[in-house]
């Protein structure tokens, strides 16, 4: 930091982990599967290890994005409730206009994070949080999207606010499966 101002923002973007397919049940409420809970720890091990820890999250209110969301966190820190060894726990702001939204949508939502801080992680779905990496990017986002629980690395050029398409390269990507 110089001056009380970010020199670099990073914008990470998740797609939920993989989630049960029953159709008996509502959309919102579908649960992450064995495997899912897995990959959201493994991202959260991923971001600690890249020192890419989030200063906010900004979380779609469906549970398969929350729990994507605790898993990731138990990832981080090795302890969902106290911090553990990589530090004090981000804000999450759980955010209804992310759920099955746009990509317009979820762009204006990143505009509205504080100028201060320096890493965000934005949790949602498909196909919004796809299109939202590969407006931010189109040379190097992945032509079939995001898959669950894959993690883009954005790296945006100007601040929050003025956060617009081409502007925010992507610099790593992780997976949690091969």
């Amino acid at each position: 930091m110089t001056d009380g101002r970010i020199e670099a923002r990073t914008l990470l973007l998740l797609r939920h982990a993989k989630t049960e397919q029953n159709q008996d049940m509502p959309d919102m409420e579908r649960p992450l599967t064995v495997r899912g809970h897995a990959d959201a720890a493994a991202a959260g091990a991923w971001l600690a290890r890249h020192a890419l820890l989030p200063d906010l999250v900004l979380c779609s209110p469906a549970l398969r994005t929350r729990q994507t969301w605790h898993g990731v966190e138990l990832g981080m820190t090795g302890s969902p409730d106290e911090g553990g060894p990589a530090g004090p726990l981000p804000a999450v702001r759980y955010e209804p206009a992310a759920y099955d939204a746009r990509p317009e949508a979820l762009l204006e939502l990143v505009r509205s994070v504080p100028a201060d801080l320096g890493t965000v992680l934005l949790i949602a779905h498909n196909p919004g949080i796809s299109l939202l990496s590969a407006l931010l990017d189109p040379a190097r986002a992945d032509p079939d999207g995001l898959r669950t629980t894959d993690l883009a690395v954005h790296r945006p050029t100007t601040p929050w606010a003025g956060l617009t398409g081409g502007v925010a390269p992507i610099t790593a990507r992780h997976t949690a499966r091969g």
